[in-house]
């Protein structure tokens, strides 16, 4: 059997890896990804300190990774959903390029014709 410290070992790696990936990439699509392996690190450090507790029987450990999982699964749903509609709106999946949440009035490209721009005043 496997020790603790080699699972231990490969979730650090993995959750390492994961918020490099998160916090040096610049496509969208490629920090969800980040953000999923630090997920999978966190499930398999649940399912190695459950399997080496005093009571493996208890199937605890099983529950927070199947729930983690099932969470997981929803964030990338809502992300992927986001990632789609920003594309449809910007072009383009570079988080460079989507960094303000201006209003309508200072993105006019992005404005629907129909709907009056406010006037700003001098």
């Amino acid at each position: 059997m496997t020790p603790l410290p080699y699972y231990l070992l490969l979730s650090a790696l993995l959750f390492s890896i994961g918020l490099a990936g998160a916090l040096t990439r610049r496509n969208a699509i490629l920090v969800l990804i980040g953000i999923e392996l630090m997920l999978n690190a966190a499930n398999l450090n649940f399912i190695a300190f459950w399997r080496y507790s005093e009571h493996p029987e208890a199937l605890t450990g099983v529950m927070f990774v199947i729930f983690s999982i099932a969470i997981a699964a929803a964030e990338a749903a809502v992300g992927l959903a986001l990632i789609i509609a920003i594309y449809r709106h910007y072009q383009t999946t570079s988080l460079d390029q989507v960094d303000s949440m201006k209003g309508c009035h200072k993105l006019p490209k992005l404005c629907c014709a129909r709907i009056p721009l406010p006037k700003e005043s001098s």
